[in-house]
């Protein structure tokens, strides 16, 4: 069993790599979960590497390889056929011989849940009232990153995080009418980040599934 901090590291090993199609370095890892010292980074890697959920490379550059995978009949399940590309006012362009995408890239994953958003704060980003978001959940974030975050342990908010230099956090709404709110880092918790959203409208009111 995995400790909290020892998750974390796992946690943002395979963020880190499904965004930039790398490994991190140790001193990136060290960055992104919050402490400084390698050597204890180094020891989270060995307890995830024993659990089985990343190989370590020794001397390699970027020596840190994940293991997670899906077996096939499994990963069947959550895919569909990718067809073609489109563009607004032109025809369908097929692929030949398509390929499938699978679903499971996009929202599944470990430690992940759904929350329903309510109100308009978030709509120049294309969030809207009603939509489900999906939340990877995990105490650390990057600038720009949308996240959950839990003021004075009390209210929630969908926004989008800037940490500043003078150890306060603004949380910045996605909507003109609004104003970004500054806070000192010890009110803020963040409970996880947006990694999917999803929409669902109502075939009695003529229109589609938005994903």
């Amino acid at each position: 069993m995995l400790t909290k901090r020892q998750k974390e590291t796992y946690q943002f090993i395979r963020n880190y790599y499904f965004r930039n199609g790398v490994a991190p370095k140790l001193n990136e890892i060290a960055e992104g979960i919050g402490i400084r010292s390698k050597g204890v980074v180094h020891r989270y890697l060995k307890a995830v590497a024993q659990e089985g959920l990343v190989e370590l490379h020794p001397g390699r550059h970027r020596g840190i390889h994940l293991t997670e995978a899906l077996s096939e009949q499994t990963a069947a399940k959550f895919t569909l056929p990718l067809v073609g590309k489109i563009a607004a006012g032109k025809p369908i362009e097929a692929i030949q011989d398509h390929d499938t995408l699978n679903l499971t890239d996009f929202f599944l994953g470990p430690n992940r849940f759904v929350l329903k958003v309510q109100g308009d704060s978030m709509i120049e980003a294309g969030i809207l009232n009603n939509d489900m978001v999906i939340v990877e959940q995990r105490s650390y974030a990057e600038n720009g990153d949308i996240v959950v975050a839990l003021i004075d342990n009390d209210e929630a908010t969908l926004k989008t995080l800037q940490k500043n230099k003078d150890e306060t956090i603004t949380l910045i709404p996605s909507n003109r009418v609004l104003q970004p709110m500054v806070y000192s880092a010890k009110r803020i918790q963040i409970q996880g980040v947006v990694v999917g959203q999803m929409r669902s409208y109502d075939k009695q009111k003529q229109t589609h599934h938005h994903w």
